[in-house]
């Protein structure tokens, strides 16, 4: 039986992102089963048929975005409980809610964070490894239809965080039947990376075997790499060097490395990672909500000019707060510019980048998807333009950076499936979900005993 094909036809805009970047006004683009097999003119495509022809006249088609940093797995069910001044308290207290989740909380859970995600028009994300039953979330990743990278992640040092932390052969096994398990399930739309939690928190030689582990499989390995002045200090006086230097040393960074949040690195360590190929995302969302200084320890001007690959991410629900790839983008677009007083810097159309094609990059899946091209999986988004907040719309770019959000997404179409459709989820009851989670998240706050009321009385 032949693949079904669908047609986008007569698009306000289409922003490729191709090599040249075209943006094809008028444009249609077509699909047949999992993949895109068109991209042009609405007059040079009028004479090709589809089983479904929809009418874009009013829409501007883009890649779907790419999240590279968001744990879905636990935060939604406690999402906004914790108050600005937790500090250090927050990462303790939130491993210590997810660690007495069941399989069906973490399921509707991950379900709830996932709907968010794809209704707002993110298609691919990485949660790294907080995940903990695996074969019960696949079921959510087979039902959302949603593309996904993920693991376990491990530590093999004590940490302060209540992690569990394993010997360093424990460790490595769970790594590799977790790769061996899940890469490449639900038709490549989910893969699996080794996951070590953060260069503190780990031995030399569980970073090392994780890295053999992700050369071996042909697969990925990120990190969690925020350096806080104190680890740099500390990894100075027993290594003498910083860490991004001493990681090019022991042999870890490399091309198929990806380190998330991107804080607390000098110049020459920005050097170190872009002569190794080393990738990144960046997290502005959780950065500037926790306070980290983003803009004043983190180098992402220097990364872009250095030739770094880096995409963006959002991390949980309840640090930053927000999934939602469109604010993440005009996070990012706006920061750095402030921060330097340049308004050149991070221009609207590097920020697309990082959430569209260098996220895919970023990600080691940019040959699939982060563009719309013949022979890439058809992962895209309609917005509807026929909203206040596009309007006047001459330079889609620009709107869709400084404009939008996620709430003119009309449509979303991953792996050649539509699973948004007038802005609604077709493959979960939202609102039925949500009230099932928000259940969820007032029994783990009972059982854990905890209770973050809020600074004003409700009554």
């Amino acid at each position: 039986m032949p693949d079904t094909t669908v047609k986008f036809e007569g698009a306000r805009f289409i922003i490729t992102m191709d090599l040249q970047r075209r943006i094809i006004a008028d444009g249609s683009l077509i699909v047949q089963g999992q993949n895109i097999i068109h991209v042009g003119k609405a007059a040079d495509l009028a004479v090709v048929g589809a089983d479904r022809v929809i009418d874009a006249s009013d829409m501007v088609i883009t890649p779907g975005f790419c999240n590279g940093h968001m744990h879905i797995s636990y935060a939604h069910a406690t999402r906004g409980i914790f108050p600005d001044d937790l500090g250090s308290a927050y990462l303790p207290n939130v491993f210590k809610l997810q660690a007495i989740m069941t399989e069906e909380e973490e399921y509707n859970t991950s379900l709830l964070a996932i709907t968010e995600l794809l209704k707002y028009g993110t298609t691919t994300f990485m949660d790294p490894g907080s995940t903990k039953y695996l074969d019960r979330c696949m079921d959510a990743y087979k039902q959302s239809g949603c593309r996904i990278i993920t693991g376990a992640h491990v530590t093999d040092k004590p940490n302060p965080l209540g992690l569990p932390t394993y010997s360093t052969a424990e460790a490595v096994g769970i790594v590799e039947s977790t790769i061996k398990e899940f890469n490449r399930k639900l038709d490549g739309r989910v893969r699996a990376w080794a996951m070590p939690f953060a260069p503190s928190m780990c031995t030399d030689e569980l970073l090392l075997e994780c890295k053999r582990l992700a050369d071996h499989y042909g697969t990925g390995l990120t990190l969690h790499y925020n350096n806080s002045p104190n680890y740099v200090d500390t990894c100075l006086k027993e290594t003498g060097l910083r860490p991004s230097h001493y990681l090019e040393k022991i042999g870890l960074l490399g091309e198929n490395v990806t380190l998330a949040h991107m804080l607390g690195q000098d110049e020459s360590e920005v050097a170190a990672l872009a002569r190794t190929c080393t990738r990144a995302v960046v997290v502005p969302t959780a950065a500037i909500k926790g306070g980290a200084g983003m803009t004043q320890t983190g180098l992402l001007p220097e990364m872009l000019d250095a030739g770094m690959v880096v995409g963006l991410g959002t991390d949980a629900g309840n640090n930053s707060n927000l999934l939602e790839t469109n604010r993440a983008m005009y996070l990012i677009a706006v920061l750095y510019k402030d921060a330097r007083q340049d308004s050149k810097a991070i221009p609207a159309e590097t920020a697309l980048e990082m959430a569209t094609i260098q996220g895919a990059e970023a990600l080691g899946l940019d040959d699939e998807i982060g563009s719309l091209e013949a022979g890439k999986k058809a992962d895209l988004v309609l917005f509807d333009t026929r909203r206040a907040e596009w309007q006047t719309l001459f330079n889609p770019v620009n709107n869709l950076v400084y404009n939008a959000d996620g709430r003119s997404v009309h449509m979303v179409m991953v792996d050649g499936q539509i699973v948004v459709e007038d802005h609604k989820p077709l493959f979960v009851d939202e609102w039925e979900l949500a009230q099932k989670v928000q259940g969820i998240g007032e029994g783990m706050l009972a059982r854990a005993g905890l209770s973050f009321p809020p600074r004003w009385p409700i009554i």
